[in-house]
C-alpha cells in the first residue's frame, strides 16, 4: 500500500476541497491509503476503510509568516503531515498550504539530501506536443548560483524519468538566447557545468532555451531561478485561463457561434482539456530526504486530486531513491558551497 499524509486544512478552501478530492482519489487507487491530518471537527464525518484521521490542533494560514509556522504552530496539520513522512508512517505528504511555510517545515524536519544545498519546487507546464515541460525552480530560491542550478537539473532529470518514464530526459537552461555567450555570468557558468555534466553522462543537456521553448516542448526540463520560474508559471496559468474563458464566452454569444461550437465540440473540448492547468497541479519539493508535494492554494477538488495522483506516482515509482542515486552519481560536480541548511542554525530551531 502507498500511504499519503494529506494536510486537509491547507489552501484557500481547506476540507471543503481536500476531502472530496481524497474520496475521489481513494476510489481510483485501491492500493493507496490516506492519513487525513487536520482538526477533529472538520474531519470527524469522513469515513473510508483506507483512510485514517490524524488530529492536529493548529492550522498554518496562507498569511502566516514562516517564523510563525515553524516556531509557534508545532501541532499544525502541515507539520504533522510531514512528520508522518519523517517517521516512516507515510511515503509522501501533500499540502495546498502556504508555500514558504511548507518549504521551511519540510526542510527543517526532513533535511536535505547529501550534495543538495537548497530544495527546489518543480512542476509541469503543458506544451504544444500534447505533453508537459517540467520547470524548476518555481519560487523556493530567488537568488541562485550556478551550483544550485546544476543541482536543480540533476533533480529534475530524476523527477521526469519517474513521472514520464523517460530514461534520458532533455534538460534546457533558460536564457535570453540560445547562444552560449549570452546571459549573465551565473547563467554562463551554469552552462559550463551542465555541459560538463552532460559529457560525464550525469544528464542529457540540450543547451540554452528561451521562454517560448517551454510551451513548444523543445526539452523535457527547463532550469531557472525561482523568480523567473514563478513568473513563467503564473503567466502560463493566466494565458490558459484566458483562452478557455474566451472560448466559453464565444460559445454563448449568439446562435451562430453556438452552432459552430456544437460542430467543433470534440476538437474544442480536447483543446480546453489540454489547456486546463488543473491537470498539472502538484509540484514536487525536490532535494529533501522525504517526498513532499505542493498543491495550488486555490485548487478545487479536481486540481487537488491531480496533486494526490502525482504524489502517489512519485512514491510508487521510488522518486526519492531515483533522486538520491542521480545526485550521488553527479556528486563530483555538486560542490555544496552554500550556507548551512536551516536545521543547522541554532537560532532557527522552533
Amino acid at each position: 500500500m502507498i500511504t499519503l499524509a494529506v494536510d486537509c486544512m491547507g489552501g484557500d478552501h481547506g476540507p471543503g476541497v481536500t476531502l472530496p478530492a481524497c474520496r475521489q482519489f481513494l476510489e481510483k487507487h485501491p492500493d493507496a491509503q490516506l492519513l487525513l491530518v487536520g482538526q477533529e471537527a472538520s474531519l470527524r464525518d469522513f469515513r473510508h476503510e483506507r483512510a485514517k484521521v490524524v488530529i492536529a490542533t493548529e492550522v498554518v494560514t496562507m498569511d502566516d509568516a514562516v517564523e510563525v509556522a515553524l516556531r509557534r504552530k508545532k501541532d499544525s496539520s502541515m507539520r504533522v503531515a510531514i512528520q508522518r513522512v519523517k517517521d516512516g508512517e507515510a511515503q509522501v505528504a501533500v499540502s495546498a498550504g502556504n508555500t514558504g511555510a511548507l518549504m521551511a517545515i519540510a526542510r527543517y524536519l526532513l533535511k536535505t539530501l547529501d550534495g543538495i544545498d537548497r530544495p527546489a519546487i518543480a512542476t509541469q507546464i503543458p506544451n504544444d506536443k500534447g505533453s508537459a515541460t517540467t520547470v524548476l525552480d518555481l519560487g523556493a530560491n530567488v537568488d541562485c548560483t550556478a551550483d544550485h542550478l546544476l543541482q536543480f537539473a540533476v533533480m529534475g532529470s530524476a523527477l521526469v524519468s519517474v513521472l514520464q518514464d523517460s530514461e534520458r530526459p532533455a534538460v534546457g537552461l533558460l536564457n535570453i538566447g540560445e547562444e552560449a555567450i549570452k546571459g549573465s555570468e551565473v547563467i554562463k557558468k551554469t552552462g559550463e557545468l551542465l555541459r560538463e555534466a552532460g559529457a560525464r553522462g550525469d544528464l542529457n543537456f540540450y543547451g540554452n532555451v528561451e521562454g517560448n521553448d517551454i510551451f513548444k516542448g523543445v526539452v523535457d526540463i527547463v532550469v531557472c531561478d525561482g523568480f523567473v520560474g514563478n513568473v513563467a508559471l503564473k503567466a502560463s496559468e493566466g494565458v490558459a485561463s484566458m483562452i478557455v474563458g474566451g472560448l466559453k464566452s464565444e460559445f454563448k454569444r449568439n446562435i451562430f457561434t453556438k452552432i459552430a461550437a456544437i460542430v467543433a465540440y470534440p476538437v474544442l473540448s480536447a483543446l480546453m482539456k489540454r489547456m486546463d492547468h488543473r491537470r498539472y497541479n502538484g509540484a514536487a519539493l525536490l532535494g529533501l530526504r522525504g517526498l513532499v508535494f505542493k498543491s495550488h492554494g486555490s485548487a478545487d477538488a479536481t486540481a487537488f486530486e491531480h496533486a494526490l495522483n502525482r504524489a502517489y506516482d512519485a512514491a510508487r515509482n521510488n522518486l526519492l531513491d531515483r533522486v538520491r542515486t542521480q545526485v550521488a552519481h553527479a556528486a563530483p560536480l555538486l560542490t555544496g558551497s552554500v550556507a548551512p541548511a536551516l536545521s543547522d542554525s541554532p537560532s532557527a530551531a522552533p
